[in-house]
């Protein structure tokens, strides 16, 4: 089990940040960038999942500085405090430097990988495209990939994985992504809606979930971890 910890950003800022040490032989660390829900019981049990995997995990609570302790459920009133934070309140440019800085704080101990889900995963693949230190990323469900993608390449191998029945992502975007054939990049789509991944949401689909774990720490292990 990891722990809640105070790390400085770049900014000065100090915020909250999930920290799992790796069990046995250390392969890496892993940023996990949180869906807009914040650090929750799912995300850190994502940690500690890869942390059982032989990965130092660190997991920064993004909207800490506009919301402290943030972690919200997913209808109602939270649901719409989440968009407001991840929309309107918290610049994406920020989550960004966010992850650089734990990226920062990991990769003098070896290689390091980026995984994020939701919202975390446009900060997954937008950290395969921009930041320094990044070996590989996996990016689960992420909603402005197919906007990023039309800007930039990925510079390192990144893997996006969609639910083809995504209501918040249409597949035509999908398609495009797939139809640049990046290089640094592949794009699997799964028989699952949004959120499959995690086991707390209505979309929670046990078989593309498991096959996506798959991929990713196979992804991770042929880049050095």
């Amino acid at each position: 089990m990891g722990e809640m910890i105070r790390m400085t950003m770049g900014d000065g800022q100090s915020i909250a940040v999930y920290h799992a040490m790796a069990e046995g032989e250390r392969r890496g660390g892993v940023v996990l960038v949180q869906e807009i829900f914040g650090v929750t019981g799912h995300i850190r049990e994502m940690a500690d999942d890869f942390a059982a995997e032989g990965y130092e995990v660190l997991a920064p609570a993004l909207f800490d500085r506009e919301h402290p302790g943030f972690e919200a459920s997913y209808t109602g009133s939270d649901f719409e405090r989440a968009v407001e934070l991840a929309r309107t309140l918290h610049p994406f440019d920020l989550s960004l430097k966010d992850t650089q800085s734990c990226i920062d704080a990991l990769r003098e101990n070896g290689p390091v990988f980026v995984i994020g889900y939701c919202y975390g995963g446009s900060v997954a693949w937008a950290a395969a495209t921009q930041l320094d230190g990044v070996a590989a990323a996996s990016a689960y469900y992420g909603s402005m990939i197919p906007a990023f993608a039309e800007k930039a390449p990925p510079r390192v191998p990144v893997i996006a994985h969609f639910g083809r029945y995504d209501h918040g992502i249409p597949m035509e975007g999908v398609e495009a992504v797939i139809a640049k054939d990046f290089p640094l990049a592949q794009v699997y789509v799964y028989e699952a809606g949004h959120g499959f991944n995690s086991d707390r949401r209505k979309d929670y689909h046990e078989p593309s979930a498991d096959l996506a774990r798959d991929r990713t720490l196979t992804l991770f292990r042929e880049n050095g971890g």
